[in-house]
């Protein structure tokens, strides 16, 4: 059995882990440029494929036949072969969509939503909202003379937004296409985007305690629908949950913060060793930008100059995925550090008895009261992180205790 998935650029891709997930079929990617498609999709190459930008609607003249979905929506991300060799288009991000408003538990009858962008998987939402008994659904995008961001404020009602742009996508992490603090209204936010895990649209959502869901559980639920329809199997609706869980803790960085000479180096080396993930030291990465050691950067330029390159270095490390990733002690002293670190992460705070922590090369402990520091930083350990551990005696120890409070053993 040949599936896969068909786009044009594809490197960034998580469906070969969900279909790994799934069955014992080969998924490669097939990265096409638009010249490459009528060759592609006349071949017998392939035994059913998932379909993603810019291709949804380009090979909808390839197929035989159409589910009453796709004809509805316009658009396909799921090509099956018949019997005869013809192509069945089908699109289950209309599943995996509505999927994702009923875990997240968005209730949108009878409700005012607002849809960002006017895309492929924009006309995704727009349906499934409207099949959901939406009051009102409002297509919002750049063009449109009646609805844009420019006058987005006459929608300050809505009830759900749905962003289907790729504004804050990686690798432009950080950047929201709205202000949410204007929707006082607004009671649940649905990003599609699902790397990072929490786009700044997100944050904000969430620091305005309003509920929001990233895009994962779409990209896990339509999956699951897609092998069904390649291998013929049920697999029932918590096996998307099961796979979601499994991939999010795939993708999710896994950051210590802590007190200078608390121990984080010393566990994020033993976690990596242990999740053969790759370490990140953002100290480390000051000093190869810096070319030179900290306590040299505190004596010749300040530690508002080593704050600014710490930010630096925080920000890249945070736009990774799957990685382990130790912190310097005053990386969360910035909220735009706070917010690096938790778009795309899990944030362990590792506790330590203040007269254990190492200060030799650290020249704000040493010329520091701890108590002092540790009162001050407290506060933003507790705000960032998602669980504390207290640091045993044997490493080991310290990072079985982080891996049994993320539920990884």
């Amino acid at each position: 059995m040949r599936f896969g998935l068909l786009g044009r650029k594809l490197g960034h891709s998580y469906s070969p882990q969900i279909h790994a997930l799934l069955g014992d079929y080969e998924y490669p990617l097939y990265e096409k440029e638009p010249e490459e498609i009528e060759e592609f999709m006349t071949s017998d190459g392939f035994d059913g494929m998932n379909v993603t930008i810019p291709y949804k609607e380009t090979v909808i003249p390839y197929m035989s036949q159409l589910s009453d979905t796709a004809k509805k929506i316009g658009s396909v991300n799921t090509v099956t072969r018949l019997p005869d060799g013809t192509l069945y288009g089908d699109n289950t991000d209309y599943y995996g969509f509505s999927y994702l408003l009923d875990s997240a538990g968005f209730d949108v009858k009878d409700k005012k939503v607002i849809v960002l962008g006017n895309g492929g998987a924009s006309k995704t939402v727009v349906c499934v909202c409207t099949d959901k008994g939406a009051k009102e659904v409002t297509v919002i995008s750049r063009r449109s003379e009646t609805d844009n961001y420019n006058n987005i404020s006459k929608h300050s009602d809505a009830d759900y937004i749905i962003n289907t742009t790729p504004v804050g996508m990686y690798p432009n992490n950080g950047e929201s296409p709205i202000d949410l603090g204007i929707f006082k209204n607004c009671k649940g936010v649905a990003d599609l985007i699902y790397n990072p895990s929490k786009t700044q649209l997100l944050l904000d959502a969430q620091r305005l305690s309003i509920p929001a869901v990233n895009g994962l559980t779409m990209l896990c639920a339509q999956g699951v629908k897609a092998a069904e329809s390649f291998i013929g199997k049920e697999f029932g609706s918590d096996k998307s949950t099961e796979i979601t869980k499994k991939l999010e803790q795939q993708m999710l960085n896994i950051v210590l913060v802590g007190m200078p000479g608390c121990g984080k180096s010393t566990a994020a080396k033993t976690l990596s060793d242990m999740l053969g993930r790759e370490l990140i030291d953002t100290d480390d990465l000051i000093r190869e930008n810096e070319g030179r050691e900290i306590p040299e950067i505190f004596k010749d330029n300040g530690e508002e100059y080593f704050r600014n390159a710490e930010t630096a270095a925080v920000k890249h490390a945070g736009k990774q995925s799957g990685k382990i990733i130790a912190t310097g002690g005053g990386a969360i002293l910035r909220d735009e550090n706070k917010e690096a670190l938790r778009q795309n992460s899990v944030v362990v705070f590792l506790k330590r008895d203040l007269s254990q922590l190492d200060t030799e090369g650290r020249p704000l402990s040493i010329n520091n009261p701890l108590e002092e520091m540790y009162k001050k930083r407290l506060p933003h350990y507790e705000a960032v992180c998602d669980i504390t551990v207290e640091v045993a005696p044997e490493k080991d120890e310290t990072a079985r205790s982080i891996l049994k409070g993320l539920e990884l053993i």
